[in-house]
């Protein structure tokens, strides 16, 4: 069981954002108080995650291009960035689903080349946003469904170490999101899982085992 699932869903995803940027060329810096990148981050991924609460809102701006389209992931939703021209572009709750029992069935299939992923990219509708370093790296599982013909039709993305996995990117586009939710807990049932989901969005996650730890929100600067 996770001693602090919140904590630890934070600093999955900003480590998979550093994932993410690092496949971009851009390098970021982590430390006890937020992961942040000093140039603009690719589309859909932040330039800062808080990783702890009661973090200086100056000092961490400080450290990323805080200009228009900058956004930062308040983890623990306790930051005011109005004044400095930011304003909240959502709201969503960080989610954790303990390690199962005993394994389930209807694992997603692993992408594992360059064309694979350029497909699974062009059904999630990332495009040139997922590279295909990230199929090299030790901490990352790109995962699809398939439908009978081989068109693919839903997938996710694992990353972590240490026994825990984030799941982020999931998307479905013929199947029940529920579907989708489950096949990524088969996937690795003997690990706990964590990630964020939209209030809309949280149903069919909450149907596949997945609890609300806490909020977290989003703000961007126009």
């Amino acid at each position: 069981m996770l001693k602090d699932p919140r904590a630890a869903a934070a600093r999955d995803n900003a480590g998979w954002c550093d994932i993410v940027c690092r496949s971009h060329g851009l390098t970021g810096r982590t430390d006890g108080d937020a992961w942040t990148v000093p140039r603009r981050s690719p589309p859909w991924y932040p330039d800062a995650v808080t990783v702890r609460p009661g973090v200086d809102a100056e000092a961490l701006l400080a450290r990323i291009d805080a200009g228009p389209g900058a956004t930062v992931k308040d983890s623990f939703a306790d930051l005011d960035l109005s004044g400095y021209g930011f304003r909240v572009l959502f709201d969503a709750q960080w989610i954790h689903r303990p390690a199962a029992e005993r394994p389930a069935e209807g694992a997603l299939t692993p992408v594992t080349t360059p064309d694979e992923l350029v497909a699974w990219a062009a059904a999630h509708g990332g495009g040139d946003l997922f590279r295909p370093a990230l199929l090299d790296h030790p901490r990352v599982r790109v995962l699809a469904r398939h439908h009978d013909s081989g068109v693919i039709t839903g997938g996710a993305v694992l990353s972590g170490h240490g026994g825990v996995y984030g799941v982020s990117n999931l998307f479905t586009h013929t199947d029940d999101p529920r579907a989708v939710w489950r096949a990524v807990c088969a996937t690795v049932p003997d690990a706990p899982l964590v990630g964020y989901e939209t209030t809309p969005d949280l149903p069919p996650a909450r149907q596949a085992g997945f609890l609300p730890t806490g909020p977290l929100r989003v703000w961007v600067n126009d």
